[in-house]
C-alpha cells in the first residue's frame, strides 16, 4: 500500500506531464467510447421501434418489408388467424402495410435524401404503436389524400407544417398531423393511408401485416401454423426481433471502422504512456534503489509502476467519458442500408459502454507501462543507489 500511494503521489509531482499523457488516452477514450455510442444509439432507435406484442408478416425469402410482396388475397388470411388479438370494439388487430421510397430536399444543404413513406391501415396500425402520439394537427382520414409526419422529417427536411401541402407519386398530400415515435425509426417516416398510397404509386401489393398477438408466448405457434399453411407463402416474426435484425448490418459496420480507427490511435496513446513511465523510471532510479534496499521485492516494484500506468489510463478514461458524455442527446442522420431511406437517430451511452471504455483504458495502461515497471523491478541495488 505505502508503494502504490509513492506511486500516485509522484503523479502528482509531476502534474503537467500526467496531463499531457491522460489526455491524450482520453482523446482514445473520447473516440472508442463516440463510436460505441454511435452504434448503440442506431440500434436502439430501430429496435425500440418494435414491441414485444406484435409480430411482422413479410415474405419468406425477403429480409426486409423493402423486399416483400405481401398478395392482396394473403392479407386476409393472416388477419383471420386465431393468435390475432381484438380490441374492446371487437376490431381485430392486424394493419396492412406498404413501405414505398420517395425524395425530399433537406433544410440544410437542399440536397435530395431518400425517406420512407409508410401506408397504414387507419386507426388501427397507431393502436398497434403506443408510443406514437401526435402532437399537432390529427390523424389522416382513410381513403384521403392526408399524411402524417415524423417529427425528424419535420425538422430536417424542406416539407410544409400542418395544412402545408408536399408533391410526390404525381399527387398533393396534405400534411393533417405531426408525429413524435419516443426517438424510434418511425420520427423519421411519413405515414398515409395504405389503399391512397398504393394507388398513387401503383402498386398492388402490400409490404407487410403487422399484428397484435394474444399471447407474445404463442409466438412459435404461430410460425408454425403459418408455415403449415398452404396458401400462405409469408413467415411471421416478433416485431422487435425483426428490427434488431435490420439494425445489425450498419451497427457492425461502424463498431469494426470506428474500433479499427480506435486501435490506430491507441498505439499512440500507448507510446506517449511508455515514453512517460519510462521518463519516470530514469528519474527515481536513486529511489527505486532506496526502495530495494529497504528490503522491498522486485515484484513489488513492478506493481507499484504498473499500477502508476493503469491509474494514468483510467484518468485518461475518465476525461474522455466526461467529453463524450456531451455526445449523449446530438442526433445525426444516415442511410439505413436496409430500407436505402435516411434514418435520424442520436448517441447513446449506458453502461455497458462505460464499462467496455474503463476495461480499454485499463488494458492500455498495462500495455504502456509493463516494459518501464519490468525495467524498474529489474534494477540493480548497487547500480541505482549509484544513480543519487
Amino acid at each position: 500500500m505505502l508503494l502504490f500511494y509513492y506511486s500516485y503521489r509522484s503523479l502528482l509531482v509531476r502534474r503537467l506531464t500526467t496531463l499531457l499523457t491522460a489526455g491524450g488516452m482520453g482523446l482514445v477514450i473520447f473516440v472508442f467510447a463516440t463510436v460505441l455510442m454511435l452504434a448503440e444509439g442506431f440500434q436502439h432507435t430501430l429496435i425500440t421501434s418494435g414491441s414485444p406484442d406484435n409480430a411482422v408478416f413479410i415474405r419468406r425469402s425477403a429480409e426486409t418489408e423493402v423486399q416483400s410482396i405481401i398478395e392482396r388475397k394473403d392479407a386476409p388470411i393472416i388477419e383471420s388467424l386465431p393468435q390475432v388479438a381484438v380490441d374492446k370494439d371487437w376490431r381485430r388487430l392486424a394493419a396492412r402495410e406498404a413501405v414505398l421510397l420517395i425524395s425530399l430536399p433537406k433544410k440544410e444543404t437542399g440536397s435530395p435524401s431518400n425517406v420512407q413513406v409508410r401506408g397504414v391501415t387507419h386507426g388501427i396500425s397507431l393502436e398497434l404503436r403506443p408510443q406514437i402520439e401526435i402532437v399537432a394537427g390529427r390523424e389522416f382520414n382513410a381513403g384521403s389524400s392526408e399524411i402524417l409526419i415524423g417529427r425528424n422529417i419535420a425538422k430536417k427536411f424542406k416539407v410544409p407544417g400542418l395544412g402545408g401541402t408536399i408533391n410526390f407519386a404525381g399527387r398533393t398530400w396534405t400534411v393533417a398531423g405531426i408525429m413524435e415515435a419516443g426517438g424510434t425509426a418511425f420520427d423519421s417516416e411519413i405515414w398515409g393511408d395504405v389503399d391512397t398510397l398504393m394507388g398513387a404509386f401503383k402498386r398492388s401489393v402490400y409490404s407487410s401485416v403487422i399484428i397484435r398477438m394474444r399471447d407474445p408466448k404463442g409466438l412459435p405457434e404461430l410460425k408454425e401454423s403459418v408455415l403449415k399453411d398452404p396458401r400462405l407463402v409469408e413467415e411471421a416474426r416478433r416485431e422487435d426481433e425483426y428490427y434488431e435484425a435490420q439494425s445489425e448490418l450498419m451497427a457492425r459496420f461502424i463498431r469494426v471502422l470506428g474500433i479499427s480507427l480506435t486501435l490506430i490511435f491507441s498505439l499512440g496513446a500507448i507510446t506517449g504512456s511508455m515514453i512517460t513511465m519510462y521518463a519516470a523510471v530514469a528519474a527515481r532510479t536513486s529511489e527505486i534503489g532506496t526502495l530495494r534496499a529497504l528490503g522491498f521485492r522486485r515484484v513489488f516494484i513492478l506493481l507499484a509502476f504498473l499500477a502508476e500506468a493503469v491509474f494514468l489510463s483510467l484518468l485518461g478514461a475518465a476525461i474522455g467519458l466526461a467529453a463524450a458524455s456531451f455526445m449523449n442527446k446530438l442526433t445525426i442522420s444516415t442511410m439505413n442500408w436496409t430500407t436505402f431511406s435516411e434514418l435520424t437517430f442520436r448517441f447513446l451511452l449506458n453502461r455497458r459502454i462505460i464499462a467496455s471504455s474503463l476495461i480499454f483504458a485499463v488494458v492500455m495502461g498495462i500495455v504502456g507501462g509493463a516494459l518501464p515497471s519490468i525495467r524498474a523491478a529489474r534494477m540493480n541495488i548497487v547500480s541505482a543507489l549509484r544513480a543519487r
